[in-house]
């Protein structure tokens, strides 16, 4: 299959969902009205054609009454045409508008559901993506959405108006040609429809030239939109770490990393700009050459009285009319190139979005009062395997603490534990009212209240159970300031984010609490506190505590430990579990 056919099925693809969802018979509907008005467009040109013809020739002949009955017949035509066009114009951006919503809708979905988005981010070359994780999902949402439907209706509805309007004029312009006459080596030929010969050649030759001259614009149009979302990513990590950067003194290395990919952006723009350039000369050419080509050829006629003022004017028209058919692909040539550019990024992450919804989850996880691990493997997006065959086991009542090293994946082990690593292998059964604190938690930049109901709704809880929450996590300070919006996660010291991580525990009282370093931004005092309180939780509802820690302090409230021991040069694996009792 051709490169264009792929092309093309793919588009398809990426289009038809929509038009086959719950909106299916609104999104029909309304592009057929489109379909409907362009040919109405078309048919009101056509009208609008041949009254050049009378209008002309009354001014030719100067007929008074001919001359004002067709102005008034023009403004009858150029109102409704005015109609046409309107609603033309506000149904495509509704059909636009509502497709995008649709679609955003769909992928934000897709994105979400069962942890593309963090498994995106992990697939990296290797096997599971099958090549390299589609650059910037957020701009591929975001931007390239919006890019698609908006470029995909228009084109396609500039496309079907290219084609109506060349087989309406198309017709008209050869009857209004006339038969061309030319003598080659004494041989009289006449040549029937000249015009519209001279109209094809012309634009064939032109669109050819114009693909060859602008096909560059295909690849910079994709590497423009990567170079800009590279950049903007860029900014807003520097936002994300302001404190951290600031700590660091690393302005100058970060202003150099924003120069570095800034300068991607502006060399491929100047790139860009170059080829659009190179374009713009040719396809201006084209047009100027255009305007007085039908006056030229059609001159000696109307000269000779074989045809009058008004059906010159009428050959003028058919032949722009004919012209802006058959042009429209030079026309619309960088569009086409950036739809193109967009469609690529847009069915690239597609491929990978597709690729983790068809592949197996290779851990079996049921909902269990314990926890059970059995044939547990778990290896690193590189390959690398952690663990082989591993088993691990946890009752009710049990407090366990996981040591190694660092880097032995203690945090990699309890991705697996919660389900989400994508390289791991096994037997899981899992408590189902169990909760994850991980080392870097995430708060919303929203108010106080839902950072810490996050994710349930705050109208789950009531402010006195939110402020119960804040101060048996060492808060207290923050129990008047539920209502404020702002950045938590920059707002809030390392060791508040922590104590507000723990609060959401405390406020949802979850049986099961796997702790990763929730700790280690506090003093001695207030961890001894907070890990006395987290016991106490879980056994009084009958759960368990299974933390990653280094300071030895912490040990105190575990009764058993999971070592992560390194194995042998050689082994199946980097690390075994062993246990022992604290």
């Amino acid at each position: 299959m051709s490169a264009l056919r792929v092309f093309i099925a793919r588009t398809w693809a990426l289009s038809l969902p929509y038009f086959r969802s719950e909106q299916k018979w609104l999104a029909r509907g309304l592009l057929a009205t489109i379909v409907g008005l362009n040919l109405g467009s078309v048919y009101m040109l056509v009208l609008i054609n041949d009254w050049n013809r009378l209008f002309y020739n009354s001014l030719e002949s100067r007929d008074v009454d001919a001359f004002w009955l067709q102005l008034g017949r023009f403004a009858l035509l150029a109102a409704v045409y005015v109609v046409i066009a309107a609603y033309k114009l506000y149904l495509t951006q509704l059909l636009e508008m509502r497709w995008r919503a649709w679609m955003t809708g769909f992928y934000l979905d897709r994105w979400l559901d069962h942890h593309a988005f963090y498994k995106l981010e992990l697939t990296r070359f290797n096997h599971l993506s099958g090549g390299t994780t589609p650059d910037n999902p957020d701009q591929r949402i975001q931007e390239d959405i919006n890019l698609f439907t908006s470029h995909s209706v228009s084109l396609s509805m500039g496309v079907l108006n290219a084609i109506v309007t060349l087989i309406s004029f198309i017709g008209i312009l050869w009857g209004l040609s006339g038969i061309f006459t030319i003598d080659v080596l004494g041989t009289h030929i006449e040549i029937a429809g000249f015009m519209v010969w001279a109209a094809l050649l012309y634009y064939a030759v032109a669109s050819g030239l114009t693909h060859f001259i602008g096909r560059p614009l295909i690849r910079l149009n994709y590497d423009q939109q990567r170079y800009e979302a590279d950049f903007r990513h860029h900014l807003v990590r520097v936002r994300e770490y302001s404190e951290a950067i600031a700590l660091d003194r690393g302005e100058a290395v970060e202003r150099r990393q924003m120069e570095h990919r800034f300068s991607r952006v502006l060399s491929n723009y100047l790139q860009l700009l170059k080829a659009q350039k190179n374009l713009t000369w040719f396809t201006v050419g084209v047009f100027q050459v255009a305007v007085i080509f039908p006056f030229v050829v059609a001159a000696p006629r109307f000269f000779s009285g074989a045809i009058q003022l008004g059906e010159l004017m009428q050959i003028a028209s058919a032949f722009g009319r004919v012209q802006e058919g058959l042009s429209w692909f030079v026309d619309n040539y960088d569009r086409l190139a950036t739809w193109r550019a967009t469609t690529q990024r847009l069915t690239t992450f597609e491929d990978h979005i597709a690729a983790l919804e068809h592949k197996k989850p290779e851990t079996s996880t049921q909902d269990s009062s314990a926890l059970q691990v059995d044939g547990l493997s778990v290896a690193l997006p590189t390959g690398v395997m952690l663990l082989v065959d591993a088993a691990l086991h946890a009752q009710p009542g049990d407090t366990i603490l996981l040591q190694g090293i660092s880097g032995s994946g203690k945090s990699t082990l309890f991705r697996a534990l919660a389900g989400i690593w994508p390289y791991s292998q096994g037997q899981l059964a899992l408590p189902k009212d169990a909760m994850f604190i991980p080392q870097r938690p995430y708060f919303p930049n929203a108010t106080l209240r839902d950072a810490l109901a996050y994710p349930n709704p705050a109208s789950d809880y009531d402010d006195a159970d939110l402020k119960r929450a804040l101060v048996q996590a060492l808060l207290p300070e923050l129990q008047d300031h539920l209502n404020e919006v702002k950045a938590w996660g920059q707002q809030l010291s390392g060791g508040e984010q922590q104590r507000l991580a723990l609060a959401r525990v405390f406020l949802k009282k979850p049986r099961w609490v796997f702790a990763d370093e929730a700790t280690s931004a506090l003093d001695e005092a207030a961890e001894s506190l907070l890990y006395t309180r987290l016991v106490d939780m879980v056994q009084t509802a009958n759960g368990a505590l299974i933390s990653i820690a280094h300071r030895p302090g912490v040990a105190r409230f575990h009764d058993r430990v999971w070592h992560l021991d390194r194995l042998p040069s050689g082994a199946a694996a980097l690390y075994g579990v062993r246990e022992s009792s604290s």
